[in-house]
């Protein structure tokens, strides 16, 4: 009896080690669920290569239109606080295509690049999938809606960043010129790029939240530390709203006030993390 006893105790012992997978084994894992991310942006970019009139007249396109939403409310803004410059018109952008298969190559990156975005859920869904078997029970038990919250700040930024700061953007870059002797003839490829690298990179910064949660648990990024470089970050996301927005204080405070309160809240969870790690360590 005895003997069957200390048998069962040595092989619950033996378990973990026999679960404990090889290297290959976790790049199998890996390869798996790379291969659903690449499969769901493909069905993604699919779908958005078939509704070509939506994705380009409706999305695309519609920023440096005068009737977007957006502008339309920036005028009527400036309407209702005297200032001119607020007013964001027709750009009247000439948007030309200078190679043969231009309009078809845009076409196809336009596809993708939005099937990424659209995709951008599953894909944090599979990551986390493959990140979740190595953390301890405590972390994935505060880690639980970080996939939720991952997506959630992601289409945060990307709505932000469309609505906002992209017509921003095209009515700076549209309209400043040099001289008035040479007219902007916008090329196809630099105006989707544009439109699009703002968008992803605004949605990447909206991840920052995260990406301090994780650095403060690992013990490379304290409060303290924020704390110190708010002003630096002020004076850059002052910088930024200065460069992209009309030549007024309004438009300024409005794409600062959304950054600047993703800094803070950045802070806020560094503090929460950084005093459980610091009770952790002391039990």
């Amino acid at each position: 009896m005895h003997e069957e006893v200390s048998n069962k105790k040595n092989h619950k012992q033996e378990e973990p080690e026999q679960s404990e997978m090889s290297f290959w084994e976790h790049l199998e894992e890996l390869r798996a669920h790379i291969f659903r991310s690449l499969a769901a942006i493909l069905v993604a970019a699919i779908a958005l290569f078939i509704a070509k009139k939506f994705v380009f007249d409706y999305i695309i396109l519609a920023p440096k239109n005068a009737d977007f939403i957006t502008n339309r409310l920036f005028c009527k803004a400036g309407d209702l606080l005297n200032i001119d410059s607020l007013c964001i018109g027709q750009l009247n952008l000439s948007i030309q295509n200078i190679n043969m298969s231009g309009q078809f190559m845009t076409h196809m990156y336009v596809a993708i690049i939005g099937g990424l975005i659209v995709a951008a859920p599953y894909v944090i869904w599979e990551l986390w999938r493959f990140i979740m078997p190595a953390l301890k029970p405590g972390e994935k038990k505060y880690s639980r809606g970080a996939v939720l919250v991952s997506s959630l700040l992601f289409i945060l930024g990307v709505l932000f960043a469309y609505y906002l700061i992209v017509p921003l953007t095209i009515n700076f870059l549209g309209t400043y010129q040099v001289s008035a002797e040479v007219p902007n003839q916008i090329h196809l490829n630099s105006y989707i790029s544009t439109v699009l690298s703002v968008t992803i990179a605004v949605g990447i910064v909206f991840e920052l939240p995260i990406l301090v949660y994780f650095l403060t648990k690992v013990g490379i990024v304290s409060p303290a530390f924020l704390k110190k470089n708010r002003k630096i970050m002020l004076v850059i996301v002052l910088v930024l709203s200065a460069i992209i927005t009309p030549p007024d204080i309004f438009s300024q405070i409005l794409v600062c006030i959304p950054l600047m309160g993703l800094y803070e809240l950045s802070i806020t969870i560094s503090k929460r993390v950084y005093r459980k790690r610091e009770a952790e360590m002391e039990a």
